[in-house]
């Protein structure tokens, strides 16, 4: 029975069968989204590590001691007891590594993520709006940009003498918006005379659902490329006013751990144990989110892909050494 008998014996007003929709759901967007990941060796290394970072600071403080426990061992080295060796006032350097990864960790994406929205927000609307909107944001802009970021981050912070989490995440983000906004504000009045966005303002498109649709897409690599360096200038800046003594002592952080190892002057006792972890995981922790840029960079644009030829089996390559000899 051909497909054509089946289809003449199916009773009268019976809708043909659908076909098959391949390539949607879940399990078709993992697929995509693992082979985009593949294209690109350092995205995947670096998602890695980011992966590993994240999965300590929200699973290890359950299993981990208390960091501020207090032992015998004085300034022993790392060993079978205690893994990253312990202080000179007997506190194991693991368990406060664990607790100060989740605090560092919270700061730098919590300041990024209020510090990129200020800016899509000033960048976007400013350079969508034009006119006096647009003039009074860069004017602001220029001023954040024109004041020296390092010293106001140190002036608000002895104001607010090492405050709350917020304040700190508060502090970091005042003074790190200015200058993606500007870029931000220089992408949208080259995005704002394309053909397309001209065509939604002209059939009547509201102008928010003309920045969230038509504009705001068209920015979203370089929105992600902006959060991810903003990470890790906050963990910087945070972990920089930790070692000055501006925040909080009693707030284990990477900073605060390198504060209390330099005032006890590990480095002239040798105690190397305790100063190196932290600065080993901010230098490894922005290493990979430097990669993750550079990998999503070379997924988003053709031309900065690695071109790498497929490896000729050995029965081809030796079929073309023989022909050439």
């Amino acid at each position: 029975m051909t497909t054509a008998d089946i289809t003449s014996a199916a009773p009268v007003g019976t809708p043909p069968p659908l076909p098959a929709r391949s390539g949607r759901g879940p399990a078709a967007a993992l697929s995509r989204t693992w082979r985009t990941v593949r294209r690109s060796p350092r995205l995947m290394i670096g998602l890695i590590v980011i992966g590993l970072f994240v999965l300590t600071a929200l699973v290890g403080p359950f299993f981990a001691g208390d960091p501020n426990g207090l032992s015998l061992d004085l300034a022993q080295p790392p060993s079978g007891a205690h893994w990253l060796g312990t202080t000179e006032t007997g506190q194991d350097v693991f368990d406060q590594l664990i607790v100060a990864t989740r605090a560092s960790l919270l700061i730098g994406v919590a300041a990024a993520a209020l510090s990129t929205a200020v800016s899509v927000v000033i960048g976007i609307g400013g350079g969508f709006l034009g006119g006096w909107a647009d003039e009074t944001l860069s004017m602001i802009s220029n001023v954040f940009l024109v004041i020296p970021g390092l010293p106001l981050v140190i002036v608000i912070s002895s104001y607010t003498k090492g405050g709350s989490v917020m304040a700190t995440i508060g502090v970091i983000a005042i003074t790190s918006w200015a200058a993606p906004a500007r870029v931000l504000r220089a992408q949208t009045l080259s995005l704002r005379t394309r053909d397309y966005v001209l065509a939604a303002r002209l059939y009547g498109e509201r102008r928010w659902r003309v920045v969230l649709v038509e504009i705001l897409p068209n920015e979203a690599a370089i929105i992600v490329s902006q959060f991810i360096f903003a990470v890790i200038f906050a963990i910087l800046t945070q972990a920089g006013l930790a070692f000055l003594g501006l925040q909080d002592p009693s707030r284990l952080t990477w900073g605060s751990m390198l504060y209390f190892a330099q005032n006890a002057e590990a480095l002239s006792s040798g105690s190397w144990w305790w100063f190196v972890p932290p600065g080993l995981c901010i230098a490894v922790f922005g290493a990979a989110m430097s990669l993750i840029s550079f990998g999503l960079d070379e997924v988003l644009d053709p031309k900065l892909r690695v071109y790498r030829p497929a490896k000729l089996p050995r029965r081809g390559l030796s079929e073309r050494q023989e022909a050439a000899r």
